[in-house]
């Protein structure tokens, strides 16, 4: 995908999120929240701040695993995915990780829409 399909498939993304969700237009770390949430498999609770970015965490080692940076090592005994790094990470500037992100995001909602 071009620069401009990533940001107009995100902005549609955004808006969809935003309008089933009865709120603003996500960022970034929101959808990587969702997405934690969504990989943790437990349904909507109330999270901890540490536990949130743990999510967080989890989320961004779930959508690095598309480019195969991650893998799922398993689940501790809370259930919680554990990922192991397999592959460095380039440095990429900024907007090239926020690029990368927002394409790994629109992929990961694809996905979800198409795996049900």
């Amino acid at each position: 995908m071009t620069p401009a399909e990533i940001n107009k498939k995100w902005d549609a993304l955004q808006q969809q999120i935003a309008d089933d969700f009865d709120n603003e237009k996500p960022d970034i770390k929101v959808m990587l929240f969702l997405i934690g949430v969504q990989e943790l498999g437990q349904g909507p609770r109330k999270f901890s701040k540490r536990q949130k970015e743990e999510l967080m965490h989890i989320a961004t080692c779930r959508l690095m695993s598309m480019m195969g940076f991650y893998e799922l090592e398993g689940l501790d005994q809370d259930g919680w995915p554990h990922w192991k790094r397999i592959k460095v990470i380039p440095n990429y500037t900024l907007l090239e990780q926020e690029m990368m992100m927002k394409s790994l995001i629109v992929n990961y909602f694809e996905e979800m829409e198409g795996g049900d």
